[in-house]
């Protein structure tokens, strides 16, 4: 369940059963980031670029299809876990309600999705959500589309910030698992390798997939 007393690590000192550090260990721990299981909102529809901004609102707001099972192995990473950490989205937080088996965990917005604007592009362009996705994240990342939302450099500059927050987290040798989102995910990762560590499991980016990171 969600930790309110936990919530927005960002903005103070970590405090709290979510952040508690067990004695001093030899090195950091792993630091684990998942992705949410699949949102309930239908893929199945093809629009132009306005109607994808309004579908990627719903898509933002809503929560979990009902019926996942979450992996087995990303429970246990759940259960070994000294913290665990959701993005303040429903998606991400229903997606560590399910693996955290009753465990308190914390939320913080700073580890939300970064935006996807679609490109101004004429209405008579239809495709499904999945084509939207990819050409939305490619003019945001290298065209610095971003009507008026987080920027490339803002979102790089939040992800450097998520990582040393991680990286704080997990100084103790305490495990530390982040549920959040796929590209956020992403581009914590890139930080926190630019920053010494190593990459030592990767299994995509599908749902409920996760990505581990641990000084060499």
């Amino acid at each position: 369940m969600a930790d309110e007393s936990a919530d927005h690590l960002s903005s103070r000192e970590p405090s709290g059963q979510a952040t508690a550090a067990p004695p001093a260990a030899s090195r950091p721990g792993a630091i684990t980031l998942a992705r949410h299981g699949e949102p309930a909102l239908s893929r199945k529809v093809r629009f132009n670029a306005p109607a994808y901004g309004e579908w990627w609102a719903r898509y933002e707001e809503g929560g979990l299809l009902p019926g996942q099972t979450p992996p087995d192995s990303l429970k246990a990473t759940a259960r070994r876990a000294g913290v665990m950490i959701a993005s303040t989205r429903r998606r991400s937080i229903e997606t560590a309600t399910a693996v955290a088996e009753g465990k308190a965990f914390a939320t913080d917005p700073l580890f939300i999705e970064a935006p996807l604007p679609p490109p101004p592009w004429p209405r008579w362009i239809k495709m499904s959500p999945k084509h939207w996705g990819f050409f939305a994240r490619f003019w945001w990342w290298f065209f610095d589309h971003h009507d008026g939302q987080e920027s490339r450099a803002q979102a790089e500059l939040r992800a450097d910030q998520a990582a040393d927050l991680l990286i704080d987290l997990s100084k103790n040798g305490q495990e530390v698992l982040l549920v959040a989102h796929g590209f956020f995910n992403t581009m914590i990762g890139l930080s926190l390798q630019k920053r010494g560590l190593k990459k030592t499991l990767d299994q995509g980016f599908q749902y409920w997939c996760v990505k581990r990171f641990e000084r060499p």
